[in-house]
Parts: C-alpha cells; sequence; structure tokens
C-alpha cells in the first residue's frame, strides 16, 4: 500500500531543513570550492541567508509550527556560514551581522509589543479577569515564539518592563494582596543592588590596573545582575496575589508564581512555624529560609510552582508571606464556602 507523504509533518520539515543545511555545508567542504571561492561563496551566503530561511517558511506557512521560528533557521543558517567559510569570504556574512541582525531583533521586539497591545485592547472589552503584563506577555510569546526560548525572552522584557516602565502605582482591589509591605524582601534586595554597586566601582578600579578589557565587562555584567535585581524587586509591587474566577493566583513577583483552582486547596492556615523540607513542601518566595512565612496552604492535589526562566517545581504544601494574613484566611475560606 502507498504511503502519501506528509511535508506538513514537523518531522520532515526539520529532515528538509537538515538535509539542506547538509548538502551546502558537503558544497563547501569540496574541492570544487577551492576552485572557485569567491563566486561559491557569494552563492552559499545567498542560500544559507536567503534560501533556506524562504525555504522552511513555505514548508511550514499552513502548519501549527511559529513563523517566528525562521528567524532561529535564519541564525542557524548565519553559524553555519560563519564556520564552514574561509574568513577572507565573509564580507556579506559580516555585513548581514552589522545591519540585518539588529534590525531583526528590533522587529521581533516591536511585533511582540504589537501584538501585546492587542491582547490588552481585547482584555479591556472582555474583563473576564484581571488584567496581568507577565502572564499576557507569555500568552502572546508562546504563539509566535519556539517554546524553549520563551521564557527567558519573556524574563528580559518583563524586568525592562517593572524596572522602568510601569511606575503607576497600583491600587489593591478587595480580591487582590500584596506580599512585599512588611516582609523585608524589599529592603534586602535593595541592598543587595546597593552593595553590587559599592563592589562594581571598587572592582573596577582594582581591575584597570590589569585589564582595561576585563574591567569593564565584569562591570556591565555587574550592572546587569543590578537591573535584573531591580526589575525582580518592582515586579513584586505590580503583581500582587489574587482570588477571583474560582482560582487562586500566586505570585512573587516575577520570580515565583502558580495558579491553583479553589477545588485543590484543603486548608489555609494562618502559621509561621517552620514546613518540612522536601519536594511537596515548597516556599513561594525565591529566598527561602531567608523569609518568613505567616499563612501555609495546603492541597489535596499536587500542582507547579513556576519560578524564573520556566523552572517547575511540584508542591502540595505552601508557604508564603501576606501582609494582610487575616483578609486573605477569610477571602480564600468564603471563596471555598461558595465553591463546595
Amino acid at each position: 500500500m502507498n504511503r502519501i507523504i506528509n511535508f506538513r509533518s514537523p518531522l520532515i520539515i526539520f529532515g528538509i531543513l537538515a538535509i539542506t543545511f547538509g548538502f551546502i555545508i558537503m558544497i563547501a567542504r569540496s574541492p570544487v570550492f577551492r576552485l572557485n571561492p569567491d563566486n561559491l561563496a557569494i552563492g552559499i551566503t545567498a542560500d544559507l541567508l536567503l534560501t533556506v530561511p524562504l525555504l522552511y517558511f513555505f514548508l511550514i506557512r499552513k502548519t501549527g509550527i511559529p513563523k517566528t521560528t525562521v528567524i532561529p533557521v535564519l541564525i542557524l543558517g548565519l553559524i553555519i556560514g560563519t564556520n564552514i567559510l574561509p574568513s577572507e569570504n565573509q564580507q556579506y556574512l559580516d555585513l548581514f551581522k552589522k545591519w540585518a541582525i539588529p534590525v531583526i531583533e528590533l522587529s521581533v521586539l516591536s511585533f511582540v509589543i504589537y501584538k501585546v497591545s492587542g491582547v490588552v485592547r481585547q482584555y479591556k472589552l472582555t474583563r473576564t479577569q484581571s488584567f496581568d503584563f507577565f502572564t499576557t506577555l507569555k500568552e502572546v510569546c508562546y504563539k509566535m515564539l519556539p517554546g524553549k526560548v520563551v521564557m527567558p525572552v519573556v524574563t528580559e522584557i518583563a524586568v525592562f518592563y517593572y524596572g522602568f516602565l510601569h511606575w503607576k502605582k497600583i491600587q489593591l482591589k478587595e480580591n487582590e494582596f500584596s506580599y512585599h509591605k512588611e516582609s523585608g524582601t524589599v529592603a534586602l534586595l535593595g541592598v543587595t543592588i546597593f552593595m553590587i554597586g559599592i563592589e562594581t566601582a571598587v572592582f573596577h578600579l582594582l581591575l584597570t590596573k590589569w585589564s582595561n578589557t576585563v574591567a569593564w565587562v565584569l562591570t556591565f555584567l555587574s550592572l546587569y545582575s543590578a537591573i535584573q535585581i531591580f526589575g525582580f524587586l518592582r515586579s513584586m509591587y505590580k503583581r500582587p496575589i489574587s482570588v477571583e474566577n474560582g482560582r487562586l493566583y500566586l505570585r512573587y513577583g516575577i520570580m515565583n508564581e502558580a495558579v491553583v483552582s479553589l477545588k485543590e486547596i484543603d486548608s489555609v492556615e494562618i502559621s509561621s512555624k517552620d514546613i518540612e523540607k522536601n519536594n511537596e513542601c515548597r516556599k513561594l518566595s525565591v529566598l527561602g529560609a531567608m523569609e518568613s512565612h505567616n499563612v501555609i496552604i495546603r492541597l489535596n492535589k499536587e500542582s507547579t510552582l513556576v519560578g524564573l526562566y520556566g523552572i517547575k517545581r511540584p508542591f502540595k504544601v505552601l508557604a508564603l508571606y501576606v501582609d494582610d494574613k487575616y483578609k486573605f484566611e477569610d477571602k480564600i475560606n468564603k471563596a471555598l464556602s461558595r465553591n463546595t
């Protein structure tokens, strides 16, 4: 019985892609290339940066594979070209790196912002739940980007957004609860940023006596770390814990979060006692034992705590700090009574 090849199958698509790249690499390594390197280098560069991405686009355009995956294919072609072509034949690759890559990065960022803006407008029309930028950004990026790169991209955008763009003070609704006012985390992270600044200045002065390049690289990394921590800190102000639509949205800035159905909650206990250290017991705070808790939530089934860059950890018991713990407990208990 004859079988029809399904060219929309991801396995077939990536197989064609691998064969095409392999054929190009064979040409670059063949004796033919050495006979006419200049002309063939131009052709190989055009194939890697134009022909292969276009071929891939036409193969995926009627599939569920995100169209934005064309960009990783293009970047892969750029990497392959850099490794297989002699340095003297990479002038067009160098031009692409210098001029096209920044344009592509800016275009992707603009496209993400455009998509997020569309979702925000849709939210304002429906208002089925409280708007949360971080959640919206993830939803948009999962539709646009390959799964493995979503969380790193989302985290970087969110750090900049919460750290430098979202300065409007939020007013907590009846179903929302803060967790940063009395926990001490803000002070601890603030001191950390201050210490990074002091140490960076001192080490920069010392390292310049040995290597100016190393000094500036380490200074950049330190400042980047401080910016990240600042964004994490600011996100705690903007992402309150909330109870809505039969779910409990547990958030610790953009550093940790979990969504739990109210039906999965066994009990909510106001307590500061230590919890057991095992795979079923977690703390919502990323600081662990360095931050106290005043509420312990116990579930009747396992749930998932999602941390930075999408790292997932299971839990059935979660300890957290809530500024208004009694109101929080009352809200959960009333919600539980309505859902039973």
